[in-house]
């Protein structure tokens, strides 16, 4: 996920064959270069809300590891499409000076947070529930439940490295290089 754009997407939309469909070309406009957290809450409510039965048909289960595939790519923003089995969670990161937002659209997971020089908090989130952050988070995600879980992401700017850390309190926060 750091690699570079590929020139043809200054203009263009890389869509999931899954759910190339033009409501999903007019969520992921490729015009807009900057995402604001609301606007991202926004894009993965909507995903998750107008492609259920695709996404259903797109996501895999795998016990021994976490899965995930990209949904959509533009200048401006990324889209991805991510599955937890019980147990399987992240590492604490934050997402490289990147806004983002997530929606669960299948089961519930824990989540760990913290703000740029803020508490470590914990939340509980189900399904149907859509979070969402500016660059000054990092966060760890984790599938405490019995059954699995399912998640659509977007971040902006797109393709920005994750930075993990040994623990949330390690988190200074992250300068705004947007």
């Amino acid at each position: 996920m750091t690699t570079s754009l590929p020139v043809k997407l200054k203009h263009a939309k890389d869509i999931h064959p899954g759910i190339d469909l033009p409501s999903m070309h007019e969520a992921v406009r490729a015009e807009r270069t900057l995402w604001s957290p609301a606007e991202l809450h926004d894009l993965t409510s909507t995903v998750a809300a107008e492609f259920g039965t695709r996404l259903r048909d797109i996501v895999r289960f795998d016990p021994e590891q976490r899965w995930w595939t990209r949904l959509a790519l533009t200048m401006g923003v990324e889209v991805w499409l991510l599955s937890w089995t019980p147990g399987q969670g992240t590492e604490p990161h934050d997402h490289g000076g990147a806004a983002g937002a997530f929606t669960i659209t299948l089961g519930e997971l824990d989540e760990e947070y913290r703000h740029s020089g803020g508490p470590v908090r914990a939340a509980h989130w189900h399904s149907g529930d859509t979070v969402a952050f500016g660059p000054g988070r990092a966060h760890q995600l984790r599938n405490g439940g019995t059954g699995p879980a399912a998640t659509v992401h977007a971040y902006s700017p797109p393709l920005r490295p994750v930075r993990e850390y040994r623990a949330l309190t390690d988190f200074a926060g992250v300068e705004q290089s947007r």
